[in-house]
């Protein structure tokens, strides 16, 4: 049998579109979130709709956890009957130990793959994946995607306002004291990931109309001719980042911007009613 060059593969931080979702070569391993004892599998067992209910009506603060080295040992296992190699894009090593698995999983399995740290989540795993197809498609080899996707990673623009400070103080985030203070004054905390793939507090706000402001304001300052389109990541707000999409095209009318889903693993910390903006120049 003839084996196909590449497979690309993603964690389930990752946005995943539909396109990416329909594409022949594209894999997702999941993630892990538990509740106590119980342990979903990320997309599987649990998707976002069916977590933030569970938070609702949850005693314990859920937890997510990486897949392990095994388990991506199996699924390489399964991918080398058809693949020659893969391309592997995971979410920042500061912020999961995913990569780390990943790699370990490949070393068990025996199969070669080229490991790319996103140094970020969600749209910037899925941004880099779509580049290496695209190149892959030009006729790329896999060193010259490496070289490429290695350069793209950390320099995605992003602001992120967090949906809950409840979900921060449970998940230990937050003191009792920021969470009182907070919460009395209604205080909505905007965080960014660094270059360097860190999650930083950059800003807070007072109310909704102020933290949408803001995020249009961001992406109207660092717009430019040469960017054309943009992300809008949302946790259950559909609602709101449609309001969203709608204040930044009345600033920018020619800038397309697509709205996607939050994984059910990033619901976990960043809360239902999160909504990030997110582009690569």
């Amino acid at each position: 049998m003839i084996k196909k060059p590449i497979a690309w593969i993603v964690d389930s931080t990752a946005y995943i579109s539909e396109e990416l979702r329909q594409h022949p070569d594209f894999f997702s391993v999941p993630l892990n979130i538990h509740f106590g004892e119980k342990q979903f599998v990320d997309g599987v067992d649990l998707n976002p709709q069916q977590l933030y209910e569970k938070i609702k009506n949850a005693k314990e603060f859920p937890k997510s956890s990486q897949p392990s080295a095994g388990s991506f040992a199996e699924r390489y296992k399964v991918i080398a009957e058809q693949y020659e190699q893969a391309i592997a894009v995971h979410v920042s090593g500061k912020m999961s130990g995913t990569l780390a698995s990943s790699i370990a999983g490949s070393e068990i399995s025996g199969f070669p793959v080229t490991f790319i740290d996103s140094l970020s989540l969600s749209y910037g795993v899925t941004g880099l994946i779509e580049r290496g197809i695209e190149m892959q498609d030009e006729g790329a080899t896999v060193p010259e995607i490496e070289a490429q996707l290695k350069k793209m990673a950390g320099t995605m623009h992003n602001y992120i306002l967090m949906g809950q400070l409840e979900q921060l103080y449970k998940g230990g985030r937050m003191s009792a004291a920021q969470f009182f203070i907070g919460s009395l004054l209604k205080v909505k905390p905007i965080v960014h990931i660094t270059p360097e793939g860190e999650l930083q507090p950059v800003d807070k706000v007072r109310s909704e109309k102020k933290a949408l402001q803001y995020l249009v304001d961001k992406v109207v300052a660092g717009h430019h001719p040469g960017r054309t389109k943009i992300h809008l990541m949302q946790g259950n707000v559909l609602e709101q980042a449609e309001h969203l999409k709608t204040l930044i095209t009345e600033q920018i009318p020619d800038l397309e911007v697509n709205i996607g889903d939050i994984s059910s693993v990033l619901a976990v910390h960043a809360g239902e009613g999160t909504l990030a903006v997110l582009w690569f120049d």
